[in-house]
């Protein structure tokens, strides 16, 4: 076994811990979060077990873990059981596979041992030049886990939560590759870590530069995670649980992982694409030659930006209201899709004659091109706001029979 591979083994080990331990802990910061935000006390009992020790309830995961591990491992007699035991691990698998190519640091300062590759990139597997259609391709597979779990459970609820699921992140996907494919245009690779190092070149955060770009794929990949206000696919209200009502135990235990898996790798995604991932102004430099000191913070900035985009997305969800079908559907395909469009065509068009813009103003400068988005940006939200209005006239019509809003449909 060589050197190098003892140390992707590495990576992968303190990958695989770290998520699985952010998984566990994520879920308890946001039943803090909801306690906080409906004035009540959250968990705060579990602590070390045998003890009166409570430690803020930080033993709470613990806890809930081993409530799923001990429960019985049941299927109802009327599911399809081999597609109902693959589809958990279908999504996890996809899931976990996704952050093989997502850089979670910079590099390590060299070490000076033989047959040590220097320096160490904190990315399990560097230079892969497709990186960007590899995270879109495994996560396309999500879907797939979800329409087998609705389908092999048998059960209406399961299937409808899987048939909205599969509408919704087929129709998310696209206005999430329109916001992508502008960071990639002014980038010029596929590559993340490349991505970061661009930002962090130029200081310029493309959060700035392709604001339109970044609210499209910021809302998409909220969608993708099917969080609200996005989770019809599992609305228990109308669906009981949607796609996993029939699952138990330690298969249900997967697919909450996936799911919270699945904002994870969202956060990562928005922030190593439009908040230059571990760069910081004055803090984290720029470049591949290091010091401990700088690989270090590179690593806890990019954690807190992550963390403070998952707070994010915990506090849109216990604040918003939940869409309707159709208005989620109405929102991708008339306000999202087209958005997408324009921030393509502004960047291209920007991209293509970025020099000549240059030659213009008479300096190297990117300010002309931030400039230019904002006006888009501004712009293309009034005429979305103007012609394709979200509000929808919810008031009750009168009708002399139960099945006559039926008879209207057909």
């Amino acid at each position: 076994m060589t050197f190098e591979t003892i140390i992707t083994l590495i990576k992968i080990f303190l990958l695989l811990g770290g998520l699985m331990t952010a998984a566990a802990y994520l879920v308890l910061v946001e039943r803090w979060m909801a306690a906080w935000v409906q004035d009540r006390k959250g968990p705060n009992r579990v602590g070390i077990p045998l003890t009166k020790i409570k430690l803020f309830g930080l033993g709470q995961p613990l806890a809930d873990g081993l409530k799923f591990i001990f429960k019985e491992d049941f299927a109802p007699k009327h599911v399809d059981k081999a597609l109902f035991r693959i589809a958990p691990i279908v999504i996890l698998t996809a899931a976990i596979a996704i952050f093989a190519a997502i850089p979670f640091g910079s590099v390590l300062p060299p070490l000076e041992i033989e047959g040590v590759p220097d320096p160490i990139p904190l990315l399990v597997t560097p230079n892969l030049d497709v990186g960007m259609v590899y995270v879109f391709a495994l996560s396309s597979i999500a879907v797939y886990g979800v329409i087998l779990g609705g389908w092999s459970s048998n059960n209406k609820y399961s299937f409808l939560g899987a048939l909205r699921s599969s509408a919704q992140l087929i129709s998310y996907e696209i206005p999430l590759g329109l916001g992508l494919i502008g960071v990639v245009l002014f980038a010029g690779t596929l590559r993340l870590d490349a991505i970061i190092s661009q930002q962090a070149d130029s200081g310029v955060w493309n959060v700035f530069l392709q604001p339109l770009g970044f609210f499209v794929f910021a809302v998409a990949a909220t969608a993708e995670a099917a969080r609200l206000p996005f989770d019809l696919p599992e609305a228990e209200q109308e669906l009981i649980g949607g796609y996993h009502t029939e699952y138990s135990g330690m298969m249900l235990l997967l697919f909450l992982i996936a799911e919270f898996l699945h904002m994870i790798t969202a956060a990562f995604l928005i922030v190593i694409l439009f908040f230059g991932g571990w760069h910081f102004w004055g803090l984290t430099g720029a470049g591949d030659e290091v010091t401990w000191f700088t690989a270090i913070a590179r690593i806890v900035v990019l954690a807190v930006k992550i963390l403070l985009v998952v707070l994010t997305f915990m506090l849109v969800r216990w604040t918003w209201p939940r869409f309707r079908f159709d208005q989620l559907m109405a929102m991708a395909w008339k306000v999202m899709v087209p958005l997408g469009l324009v921030n393509l065509i502004v960047m291209a068009v920007l991209v293509e004659y970025q020099q000549d813009l240059a030659d213009i103003v008479g300096a190297e400068s990117l300010w002309p091109l931030i400039l230019i988005s904002w006006i888009v940006t501004i712009g293309a939200w009034i005429i979305a706001g103007l012609y394709a209005p979200l509000s929808t006239d919810n008031t009750p019509r009168p009708m002399s029979m139960p099945f006559d809003a039926e008879t209207e449909l057909n």
